[in-house]
């Protein structure tokens, strides 16, 4: 038994090595390692699939019905019914005509609840040959029964052809040849007949499989842990519900809802764990009418999940909106249990269902039981105060509730400031103090800041001036502030004073100074570390100070004390990222290697090479090409009339200070080779060069230019981007 034990109960892997060894066992040894695992799997078709085939393999047919009868209506998987269909004719194979009709049955009792299925279409195909090989009984009534016969196979075929399975083209091939093989005649109404619902349903099949191929059909039923696997296949379950709900295919009320209730079940065979699946499902059935589906969906569901609490509420409050008061009060009373251990909300929410459903005596009288029960808290308290004052429009009863509570419950600051809120409803400030004042005085500081608070709120929004003033100071002293400093007043005070709601008689700008200068001055005298100051400031330093009390508080400001001052001409660092970079060299190719050395040297900035060739990429760089004014392309060997790279001349231009100027509306490029020569040439001028292509040589040039210019001040150029070159003498 230490194989048959599994190391996590929802283990799916340890699930699937239980299931192989089970195989491998005796049908003795392994019932109990199948029975474990469909205890945690219930809805595991495979599992049941392979428990039955275990037991058919040694002609256990008692054992073999009794498994269907367990695993059939919970696992609408076709593998499953089809080994249950096998299973049946090998039973029944002998019979006779008995056997044959008890055969037909369990086929049209498979197709009622499988039929649906995308993989259905061998069943329906299985199901027409069974149908095509009966003999007939009687010669003397053989046209009567082949008639008979031809009937019920014709509609077969036309169940079959507006499913949308995967052989769905494969049957309606199979059921134009049947229809022609009775009778041409009869054969072309009907064929046309069904042909625009066989159309919709292939239309329709094309788009359900998108959805199918998104789920995982040998996924084990595990309680959710909120893996991207789960969520992914809830929401492909999702969008094949929507899908199905939508109606597509725009056949009857009755056979779409079928689909969808057939594709609710087989999605809680793996979504079993899912209350939010259980809950969608009971009331898509609410809604369409079926009350009884809904209760239905709701017990199976809390026999899934006996835990969950939602779906008892859930089923509760269908039962009670319904009429069924008994029903909903035993669901009730089943979250109570024996009352030991219910919990305070299962008694608040069972005094709300009395209120409603038996009137105020029925629940005053369970409140009087619950409260002495030890899961009472003082939430019951509350609750059912509320109910006292709001519904029965009772102050004295919910005064008396809260005053028994506060013998039990004066440790609970948001018990009191309940209390103190019934107060207030009920204008009676003389209680409210007293209730302040007992708390204050019973709760250690720690706790009774928010009790502090409403009462400075309690007597800014209710008292008088004098009074307000005082419970401000006191609270002060109350947190470590000696009688001095309690006593003076700051201006934060003043704003608390004279604010009401999101109104504040001063700037959001002004609330952060403030609330930084209250800061500040708590740590005047501390010796606070250098880490706690914002920006690595001390308090020493008077222009830090400044600073910090400037800066809002709601902003986190990096520590720039420790930050290197960027220093273009400081050298590289040596070790192992030289190394490094050696590396990098010794695998670059020759070619590479040279070109990168005679790169120019640049102080500053390091460029983002990315960028530069982002924009590289972007930009419509020139290159040889043909013109189009009848000028031949350059060919091995050949050559062909030079023109300059940016200029987009088709032609050559004798031009002073040897300019090339670009006709208007005319875009040809030269060749490389007279670029090339042109900057070769040692004796031409910055002005007479090309504009380079790349970015840096680009940067270059223009500063080139713009010394000549400067010197010589007899040439002005356009963008060298775009190629456009002007001429001017000076």
């Amino acid at each position: 038994m230490e194989k048959t034990t599994m190391t996590d109960k929802y283990s799916v892997e340890s699930a699937e090595t239980l299931a192989n060894e089970a195989q491998g066992l005796p049908i003795a040894e392994a019932i109990p390692i199948y029975e474990q695992l469909l205890q945690l799997f219930p809805t595991a078709a495979k599992f049941w699939k392979q428990y039955v085939e275990a037991h058919m393999a040694v002609n256990n047919d008692d054992a073999v019905k009794q498994i269907f009868s367990r695993c059939l209506l919970n696992c609408l998987q076709v593998p499953l019914w089809r080994c249950y269909i096998r299973f049946i004719r090998k039973v029944n194979d002998k019979k006779g005509i008995e056997g044959q009709e008890e055969t037909k049955k369990a086929f049209d009792f498979m197709l009622n609840y499988v039929g649906a299925d995308i993989s259905s279409g061998p069943v329906w195909m299985e199901y027409i040959s069974f149908l095509k090989s009966l003999p007939i009984q009687l010669q003397s009534m053989h046209a009567q029964e082949e008639s008979h016969r031809m009937t019920v196979i014709r509609k077969v075929y036309q169940r079959a052809i507006i499913n949308p399975t995967h052989q769905i083209e494969q049957l309606w091939k199979d059921y134009e040849n049947f229809e022609n093989s009775v009778s041409r005649q009869l054969a072309k109404g009907l064929i046309s007949e069904y042909q625009p619902k066989y159309n919709s349903a292939r239309a329709v099949y094309r788009e359900r499989k998108k959805y199918f191929d998104e789920i995982d059909w040998n996924m084990l039923a595990v309680p959710p842990t909120g893996s991207s696997k789960e969520e992914m296949q809830w929401m492909a379950w999702k969008k094949l519900l929507s899908f199905e709900k939508g109606n597509p295919q725009r056949i009857d009320t009755a056979s779409s809802n079928k689909r969808v209730i057939f594709t609710y079940e087989q999605c809680l065979m793996y979504m079993y764990h899912y209350p939010d699946i259980w809950y969608d499902y009971a009331t898509w059935h609410a809604k369409g009418g079926s009350i009884d589906a809904a209760i239905k969906v709701f017990q199976r569901s809390l026999k899934a999940l006996p835990d969950s609490e939602m779906l008892r509420y859930a089923y509760a409050e269908l039962e009670e909106s319904r009429g069924a008061i008994q029903a909903a009060k035993k669901i009730h009373e089943n979250l109570l249990g024996d009352g030991e251990n219910a919990t305070a909300l299962a008694h608040i929410q069972f005094i709300r269902f009395l209120r409603r459903s038996e009137g105020v005596e029925a629940a005053r009288k369970y409140f009087l039981d619950a409260r002495k029960s030890p899961t009472c808290s003082y939430h019951v308290y509350v609750a059912y105060a509320s109910v006292a004052f709001c519904l029965d429009k009772d102050p004295k009863m919910a005064h008396n509730v809260f005053e028994a509570g506060l013998k039990r419950f004066m440790h609970e600051p948001v018990y009191i400031l309940e209390y103190a809120d019934f107060l207030t409803r009920l204008n009676d400030d003389q209680n409210i103090r007293a209730l302040f004042e007992r708390a204050l005085s019973s709760l250690p500081p720690e706790k009774s800041v928010e009790i502090w608070k409403r009462f400075v709120q309690f007597e800014q929004t209710y008292g008088d001036l004098s009074s307000m003033l005082k419970v401000e100071q006191r609270r002060k002293e109350a947190f470590g502030e000696d009688a001095t400093t309690a006593s003076e007043s700051s201006l934060q005070d003043v704003v608390s004073r004279y604010s009401f709601m999101d109104l504040w008689p001063c700037s959001s700008n002004d609330l952060d100074h403030l609330s930084r200068q209250e800061w500040l001055a708590k740590n005047l005298n501390k010796k606070v570390e250098k880490s706690i100051i914002p920006n690595g400031a001390t308090l020493t330093d008077k222009g830090s100070v400044a600073n910090i009390s400037n800066t809002s508080s709601k902003v986190v400001y990096p520590d720039t004390s420790k930050m290197l001052i960027y220093d273009p001409k400081q050298n590289p660092g040596t070790g192992a990222n030289t190394n490094a970079f050696d590396e990098i060299l010794k695998a670059t190719p020759p070619a590479l290697v040279a070109f990168l050395a005679n790169l120019p040297a640049v102080d500053g900035p390091t460029p983002n090479v990315d960028i530069v060739l982002s924009i590289c990429l972007q930009n419509d760089l020139p290159i040889g090409q043909s013109g189009k004014t009848g000028i031949p392309s350059q060919l091995p060997g050949g050559s062909a009339p030079a023109t300059s790279e940016l200029s987009g001349s088709s032609k050559s231009h004798p031009v002073h200070s040897g300019l090339s100027h670009k006709p208007p509306g005319r875009k040809h490029y030269g060749k490389r080779k007279e670029f090339d020569r042109q900057e070769d040439d040692d004796t031409t001028s910055v002005q007479s060069q090309p504009p380079p292509r790349d970015a840096f040589r680009i940067r270059q040039f223009q500063k080139a230019r713009a010394n000549s210019t400067s010197q010589t001040g007899s040439v002005s150029y356009g963008s060298a981007l775009s190629g456009d070159l002007s001429g001017s003498t000076g």
